[in-house]
């Protein structure tokens, strides 16, 4: 989908309407020159009634900074040790960043305003080393923040926090904004920074559930990329406070933003907790979802051609599996009730969710159906992927005279030459009875 097609982005409205969104931006995207694209991207989620919370971080300018003072700056990621001097940086620094971020939403006649929201309190001796004017966010003005936003008016955060005798001190962007979405129960948290996304060994996550996240980064978190670390330590952090989800998305990507939170595919990382998976019977709203869906594998000769006007002759025998309540695959079970058989059909699952176990799901629901419905056999015809249902399905390779007398007549008529393969089905009560349609836990969802 693209970002700017608008029958994509009009049925996430129902879901994102007055919802909450923290998007948390590196101080190296503030100051690059797409910056202004994501403050029109964030004008945009204002106008489809969509709250944020802009939280920003410093280190990039404080690092600049530095070097041309000659100023050895302690600590630019807020969770070092913070001199004097380095505080100092970061006042002007955050200072600066603030104003500039302003101007900007005053450009996309956007109101906001700087807050004082983060309460913090020092960050103490650790270690026997103390940290000066390193800060901890001990609690969120929520009445603040809540007030700004029912208001309309975007509240940005800066990465410092004040406590009760006026002090300053710097505090991490990433543990502000996760403070500011437990705090405010967003429903997302979306950090911008310089990064495709999170990288473990060297791979991009696309997506991951925060419990596996979680296992990685006790067990493994040496093998993640140290400039997105902290990223993935708040990222975890922020579902286990109870956000929904976490996106890390590249800044520098034009109508990133929208990508992201408009599309099933996304651009970056997303980490989420909560998130189910559906198989459901499709409906007549879905027959263009299916016909689009399969285009590119029937360009490809994998599928066969299907018109909308097929599709939906057939509509009671196409399944969706959605995640999140978005259609990302598809199959078909044509029945042959004289013959005691069932086609599994249509088999297709979006290229961005693929090596997740759905189209096994699917054949496994195909199959069950297929059981229920008391059929004996099942077959399918592939053109290219008759391995795949071979060693995921069970499936065995048969001839054109296995097939039922009407659909061999169309197979005849098809030209394509594909190789059919058999499956033959115990009775139901052999097996047991599984679950179809069932909820289970979802892979890289939508948004």
């Amino acid at each position: 989908m693209k970002p700017t097609d608008l029958r994509g982005i009009l049925r996430y409205i129902p879901r994102f309407r007055e919802k909450i969104f923290i998007i948390s931006v590196d101080g190296a995207i503030v100051t690059d020159e797409n910056f202004s694209n994501i403050l029109l991207d964030i004008a945009v989620l204002r106008s489809l009634s969509i709250r944020v919370v802009l939280v920003h971080g410093a280190s990039a300018q404080i690092r600049s900074m530095a070097n041309d003072q000659g100023i050895e700056a302690s600590n630019l990621d807020g969770t070092g040790i913070t001199d004097e001097a380095t505080l100092k940086l970061a006042l002007t620094a955050s200072n600066r960043l603030t104003h500039e971020i302003l101007e900007g939403l005053s450009a996309s006649d956007l109101r906001a305003v700087s807050t004082n929201a983060i309460i913090a309190h020092p960050l103490g001796i650790l270690q026997g080393q103390d940290h000066l004017f390193t800060g901890k966010v001990e609690r969120v003005d929520f009445e603040m923040l809540n007030g700004l936003l029912t208001q309309g008016i975007i509240p940005v955060v800066p990465p410092l926090g004040f406590d009760g005798d006026g002090k300053t001190y710097r505090v991490n962007s990433d543990s502000v904004a996760v403070a500011v979405a437990s705090a405010l129960k967003a429903t997302k948290v979306i950090f911008i920074t310089t990064e495709e996304g999170l990288t473990f060994k060297g791979q991009l996550i696309r997506q991951m559930p925060v419990a596996d996240l979680e296992s990685l980064l006790r067990d493994h978190k040496a093998d993640f990329a140290v400039e997105t670390l902290s990223k993935t330590q708040h990222a975890a952090l922020a579902c286990q406070s109870g956000v929904q989800r976490a996106h890390i998305i590249n800044g520098r990507v034009d109508e990133g933003l929208l990508a992201e939170v408009f599309s099933n595919e996304g651009i970056g990382t997303l980490i989420y907790e909560n998130e189910y998976q559906q198989i459901r019977r499709a409906m007549k709203k879905d027959v263009r979802n299916i016909f689009m869906l399969i285009q590119k594998s029937v360009a490809n000769d994998e599928l066969m051609k299907r018109t909308r006007v097929s599709i939906e002759k057939q509509l009671q025998d196409y399944y969706i599996f959605e995640i999140d309540k978005n259609p990302v695959a598809c199959v078909a079970l044509h029945l042959f009730h004289d013959q005691k058989k069932g086609e599994l059909a249509c088999l297709f699952v979006n290229p961005s969710h693929e090596n997740q176990g759905i189209g096994r799901k699917l054949i496994q629901f195909v199959e069950t159906k297929a059981k229920e419905l008391g059929l004996s056999e099942l077959i399918t015809l592939s053109t290219q992927a008759f391995t795949y249902f071979q060693s995921k399905g069970g499936f065995v390779e048969g001839s054109a005279e296995d097939l039922p007398p009407s659909r061999r007549e169309r197979y005849d008529q098809s030209g394509r030459k594909s190789k059919v393969l058999l499956k033959r089905l115990k009775p139901q009560s052999e097996n047991g009875r599984a679950a179809a349609g069932a909820l289970v836990p979802a892979a890289r969802s939508s948004p």
